[in-house]
């Protein structure tokens, strides 16, 4: 049986100020630096070996990544960073206070940007300081986003997938993925063809390995969290009550 581990980075400095990041590269804070590291503890404590990792280009994925496999013992490992991987792309709701936002929009306003699957954001503009076209990490990427829905995130993780992941696993190799809410958010919706309003209810915590299980032919057969049921579930309700405007966070 072929299985994938996916994790969600640990919490972000704008996760802790509950600010709209997407592609804005900010790092771990003190916590997402523990999360991190317990994940890897977990793994490890599990058994856990891997064969390659996989992360986007954004530091606070990356940086996760690092401190898993030094717990691991693992930093031997190749990394394969790839954009499709990044976050979804925010556009002018970046760096925004999530609270803030759902006061002056409404909370179904925010939920939809947030959550919803085919409803973008409101783009930046060509010339601001935050669109990927200005940063040179993304130096001779074509198609880059301006702000992005769900569903444009599924397309081009679906690209990843098949290009990238799919003959990884096909060589019975044990990947490692660490990569952010709304790509892995995709993933999930891929995996389990869940339906618009399903993947809408659906929120990846920080932090929690999630192991998906396959078979031969790359069919689900299962997936869980490494994570008991009380843990999981207050950290998912976290992530669901960051963007509401009744949040005291």
């Amino acid at each position: 049986m072929k299985e994938l581990l996916l994790i969600r980075h640990g919490q972000s400095i704008w996760n802790l100020e509950n600010r709209f990041t997407g592609w804005v590269d900010v790092d771990l804070s003190d916590r997402g630096m523990h999360e991190a590291r317990d994940a890897g503890k977990t793994m490890l404590a599990k058994g856990y070996r891997f064969d390659v990792a996989m992360t986007s280009l954004l530091k606070r994925s990356t940086r996760t990544l690092w401190l898993i496999l030094d717990e691991m013992d693992q930093m031997h490992l190749p990394v394969k960073t790839d954009w499709r991987l990044n976050e979804r792309h925010y556009g002018a709701l970046q760096g925004l206070d999530k609270k803030e936002t759902a006061l002056k929009h409404g909370d179904d306003q925010v939920l939809k940007w947030r959550r919803g699957y085919a409803i973008r954001p409101p783009a930046l503009e060509a010339g601001d300081a935050q669109h990927p076209s200005q940063d040179p990490k993304y130096a001779g990427i074509a198609g880059l986003p301006d702000a992005e829905s769900l569903a444009d995130t599924l397309e081009r993780v679906t690209q990843w997938w098949n290009e990238r992941l799919v003959p990884e696993l096909n060589n019975d190799k044990k990947v490692l993925v660490v990569a952010h809410g709304n790509s892995l958010r995709a993933v999930v919706k891929f995996l389990l063809g869940m339906n618009e309003d399903e993947i809408m209810q659906y929120n990846i915590p920080t932090g929690i390995p999630l192991v998906f299980r396959f078979s031969d032919g790359l069919e689900v057969v299962d997936h869980e969290y490494l994570a008991d049921e009380a843990a999981l579930s207050a950290a998912v309700n976290e992530v669901k009550q960051q963007a509401s405007s009744q949040s005291t966070s």
